[in-house]
């Protein structure tokens, strides 16, 4: 738990913060607009302050971790998430001299975490008192398997097709924004990965833990970035680019902590 806490809230946003600057106002200055580069920064703070709570289980899953531990650390997340993703992502917008409304911002988190959290509390209590838990786990999640998928699909389709002149005009520009993307999560990964192993963790906790500390909450990060710098605004693409990038890096990242499970002590026969 000290290990993912530290590495998310205390490391992640400003390792991505850093690497952004760099890559954005150093290395691809003459390639990217001072315009763009700010707007692209804002993009890659919105994913770097917010760590995995969902496609976490899938990649720990695949890494066989230890479903309670992930369970109990994606919680925390989303309580830490109520409490310090509004001023995480002010202070270090304000660092790099991009003003926002703070009244749409803390706006955006309430009405992304903190709605969709009391409502899917309260529809879990009223569901099991109805129809008992097995029918809540078994029958009635399954029911929203297909419609968070194809939600996010749906997200991703409208935001390309507003961002479609943008990426014809620039295509260069999603390579430019990838590149950051990719270094700080496998980058984040082996921080905390590598801190489970110096510790001698098991291999069933260790590989959750990087995971949860790499992945981003990309839908947060689309949503507020949207709301804070509109559907065609280079920050909505820097998120989006960063939905795309995941997948593949993160299976990358599950291979590389597959192969290396000899590394870890062996669970007691």
């Amino acid at each position: 738990i000290l290990i993912t806490g530290v590495t998310n809230w205390l490391i992640k946003p400003f390792t991505m913060f850093a690497i952004a600057w760099f890559f954005f106002f150093v290395l691809f200055k003459s390639l990217i607009s001072a315009e763009l580069a700010d707007q692209y920064l804002a993009g890659a703070v919105l994913l770097g302050a917010a760590p995995c709570t969902a496609m976490v289980f899938v990649w720990s899953h695949l890494t066989k971790g230890d479903a309670a531990y992930t369970l109990v650390q994606v919680a925390l997340n989303d309580l830490i998430i109520l409490v310090a993703y509004v001023p995480i992502v002010g202070l270090l917008l304000g660092i790099g001299g991009i003003a926002i409304p703070w009244d749409t911002l803390f706006l955006s988190v309430v009405l992304f975490v903190v709605v969709p959290l009391l409502a899917g509390m309260l529809t879990r209590i009223y569901v099991v008192k109805r129809r008992g838990i097995d029918y809540f786990n078994n029958i009635f999640i399954q029911k929203f398997n297909n419609i968070t998928v194809g939600g996010l699909l749906l997200t991703l389709i409208i935001l390309f097709s507003f961002q479609g002149d943008t990426i014809l005009q620039n295509p260069l520009h999603i390579l430019l924004i990838a590149i950051p993307l990719i270094i700080q999560t496998v980058l984040i990964f082996f921080v905390a990965y590598g801190w489970a192993k110096v510790w001698k963790l098991p291999h069933d906790v260790a590989a959750p833990a990087g995971m949860i500390g790499a992945s981003n909450f990309f839908e947060l990060a689309v949503a507020v970035a949207i709301s804070l710098f509109g559907m065609e605004s280079g920050a909505a693409l820097a998120t989006t680019v960063g939905v795309l990038v995941e997948v593949p890096v993160m299976l990358m990242l599950v291979r590389i902590a597959n192969n290396t499970r000899r590394w870890f002590p062996q669970p007691a026969a």
